[in-house]
């Protein structure tokens, strides 16, 4: 019998343990596609079947990864490459047109399990920037780069460049013009830019939880309409728009951007949840509905743990939203 206890033993040691979070069907995908002044009484039924209809294929792409056992890191590029083709966010192909009339697009990536980080800000031929991101934290030393050397990087990473005519829409184009000539009538143009809540927000993003039980987080902006002199949002700054720590949470913010910069929203919220224990969900309303609406700003976020619980916090109008887990299928919402 001793034999037999030993052997059983042994053969135990031998056969690799699963890790529990896949025994436990928590992979988990949240995402957004923007926040801001999104009221039902303002939207086609067109315009929101459509908007349904890509949440829920970045959803179905994204989870795809996480079913066969893939990363969190996969399935979070995946998911917002889905959302930076598509011309209806503010993101890659939908991207918004900046006061010279060019899109200039940022985006970054964070891996949970190790805190590494990628970054690309001010990029205008990389057709998904999320991919250059990662690029940038997987084949380089670096956690951000900006422009034409961002660019140069990616076409020798091998990724797909494109003509900056590729990122055209009317949509957006229109939305460049009737704030142009807004400003030929009155010196506060940038407050009239501003006030354009369909035109600065709709950043897109995505937290994942993987099998393995590693967190990921990604973030990718065509930025403000009107934008001048460069300017770089919270989108491609890790603690600001992005985060991803396995000993917290998956954070990925919309909004704006200036005030989750000086709030380090994505962080905070993670500290948060760190440091004092708190549930994504009360850690997300002390930042969002606390500090970033008592500074002025406007925006919301996406935000998993490790035991895939999640939060979709936001204090305007309305966030394209969604997620999707093991226990049941894709849930798209828009407005409050």
């Amino acid at each position: 019998m001793r034999i037999i206890g030993l052997a059983v033993v042994m053969l135990a040691l031998l056969i690799p343990m699963q890790p529990a979070l896949a025994q436990n069907g928590k992979i988990t995908l949240v995402i957004h596609g923007g926040a801001g002044t999104i009221l039902k009484k303002n939207m086609t039924a067109e315009a929101e079947a459509a908007y349904r209809e890509a949440l829920t294929l970045a959803l179905n792409t994204g989870f795809a990864v996480l079913e066969k056992n893939g990363s969190s890191l996969d399935a979070v590029e995946a998911t917002l490459r889905v959302m930076e083709d598509s011309p209806l966010f503010n993101a890659g192909k939908g991207a918004v047109f900046t006061h010279d009339g060019r899109n200039e697009l940022d985006a970054s990536i964070m891996n949970g399990a190790t805190k590494s980080a990628g970054a690309v800000g001010g990029v205008t031929i990389i057709r998904n920037p999320i991919s250059a991101a990662r690029a940038v934290m997987e084949k380089s030393p670096h956690v951000m780069m900006t422009g034409r050397g961002a660019e140069l990087f990616a076409t020798s990473a091998g990724l797909e460049i494109v003509d900056p005519s590729y990122f055209w829409t009317e949509r957006r184009w229109k939305a460049l013009q009737d704030i142009l000539v807004r400003e030929k009538e009155t010196s506060a143009a940038w407050e009239i830019a501003k006030s354009e809540d369909e035109t600065r927000f709709g950043t897109v993003g995505a937290v994942a939880l993987d099998s393995q039980g590693n967190l990921a987080a990604a973030t990718s902006t065509g930025g403000m309409t009107n934008k001048r002199f460069g300017r770089v949002g919270d989108s491609p700054i890790i603690g600001a728009g992005t985060w991803a720590d396995n000993d917290s949470c998956a954070v990925s913010a919309t909004g704006d951007g200036e005030y989750f910069i000086r709030l380090a929203v994505a962080r905070d919220i993670a500290a948060l949840v760190e440091y004092k224990g708190m549930t994504v969900e009360k850690a997300s309303a002390e930042v969002i509905h606390g500090k970033l609406t008592a500074l002025g700003g406007e925006g919301g976020v996406i935000v998993l743990d490790r035991k895939g619980n999640f939060a979709m916090v936001f204090n305007s109008e309305g966030m394209y939203r969604g997620s999707i887990t093991a226990a049941g299928a894709a849930k798209v919402e828009i407005y409050k």
